[in-house]
């Protein structure tokens, strides 16, 4: 009809405000939450929400197959550690759920304040305060109730990278205003937890901050430097410190076999894993070396059970949906309306991507043996609730896709 005042759906979606009832929008200015609305799943991108589920489900079933003699010899219990999973899926879907209604942008104040509380975690957990587990000061907290500071950093890193260089996106070109600084924070963080001891979360901080400044527009010379820094320490302690745990640890993984009973002793099973699942793996539940050989093989050396239960196949799968995952990443952050969403998405990214290429190289004896887990497969409250509410983030970017 002439005259006619119908709005079209195209006009509806650009106005997502219209239609909204008044108690939401009560509740809304209430509680300062942007509330979903009919319109959540369909604007989000989808693959990315399968991907993230079907790698939280997958990591559930091998962390029970995994566990199941372990849980038996320490707790009684065969479905010990698949409760205490269960549990933290279930806190990391609420987390994802909140990461995906809050609108990122509502981050950007607080850019020094989580930095500044994670470094200040970070140097507590050094203190008495810190829990001791197996020669290493990590956790905080009370009783099962903990937290890693060294996790959270990464989260509050890639935070403070994505404000500082939104803001002014000059500042990478300035020794004084973009070096300068990251170098001392990524100096003082790698440094804190070094001396916890976990090197392998010193290297995916430094890596983050590295990849992240490169996004931003620093020169490859640059990350030569980094590199050459990094060798000149590795060599160091090879050299000068032959007999501290450092250089066992990075020595060892050259021969695992020649230390079986000792700092190659983890390593040498998880490779004897692998080896046995051959190209399509002995079957799920048949793993020989989850039977007490391997220690707890449903934490950082997964991977090798997945390689024996399910075969090389099965591994070449996983390491496809990793791929989507990085892929669909990838694509939230080019389509990302702000350098802001762009710099957090693509720092989410370079940190999943960097985890699994670190676990990958550590179970298969490319690097030194450390502490890293699988994103989103291997058992772990803090990493995995972490990884799925920054999961969250990313689908709250890709509803304000470009």
């Amino acid at each position: 009809m002439h005259g006619s005042t119908e709005v079209t759906t195209e006009e509806k979606v650009k106005k997502p405000g219209k239609g909204k009832t008044v108690l939401a929008g009560l509740v809304r200015r209430a509680s300062g939450v942007k509330l979903p609305d009919s319109r959540l799943l369909g604007s989000i991108d989808f693959t990315f929400l399968v991907v993230v589920l079907v790698l939280v489900a997958f990591g559930l079933g091998m962390v029970f197959s995994a566990s199941y003699y372990y849980s038996i010899n320490n707790y009684d219990n065969p479905f010990y550690y698949l409760i205490r999973d269960g549990v933290w899926v279930v806190l990391g879907l609420v987390l994802m759920w909140i990461g995906t209604i809050v609108d990122y942008r509502k981050y950007w104040g607080w850019y020094i304040v989580v930095l500044g509380v994670m470094i200040l975690l970070l140097i507590v957990v050094l203190t008495p305060i810190g829990i001791e587990v197996n020669g290493a000061r990590r956790w905080l907290g009370v009783g099962s109730l903990t937290i890693m500071p060294g996790e959270l950093v990464k989260m509050g890193l890639i935070l403070f990278i994505a404000r500082y260089f939104s803001e002014k996106p000059e500042r990478i070109h300035s020794w004084k205003e973009g070096m300068l600084p990251m170098l001392g924070i990524m100096i003082v963080c790698a440094l804190l937890i070094i001396k916890q001891p976990n090197l392998s979360t010193a290297i995916t901080v430094c890596g983050i901050i590295v990849c992240m400044m490169l996004i931003c527009g620093m020169k490859w010379r640059y990350v030569g430097f980094c590199f050459a820094a990094g060798a000149v320490g590795i060599f160091s302690i090879v050299t000068f410190l032959p007999n501290s745990h450092w250089a066992s640890r990075i020595t060892s993984f050259l021969d695992p076999f020649a230390d079986m009973l000792g700092d190659g002793y983890q390593v040498a099973q998880s490779l004897l894993a692998l080896g046995s699942g051959g190209l399509f793996g002995v079957g799920i539940g048949k793993s020989v070396q989850k039977s007490l050989y391997l220690p707890e093989p449903q934490n950082d050396f997964i991977l090798a059970i997945i390689g024996e239960e399910l075969g090389f196949v099965g591994v070449l799968a996983l390491l496809l949906v990793y791929c989507i995952f990085i892929w669909r990443g990838v694509r939230i952050a080019m389509n990302a309306p702000d350098q802001f969403g762009m710099l957090i998405a693509s720092g989410i990214v370079i940190m999943v991507a960097l985890q699994v290429i670190l676990n990958v190289a550590v179970v298969t004896s490319t690097m030194p043996a450390t502490g890293i887990n699988l994103p989103y497969v291997s058992y772990g409250g803090n990493a995995l609730m972490m990884f799925m509410f920054l999961a969250g983030v990313m689908l709250n970017i890709s509803r304000h896709e470009q």
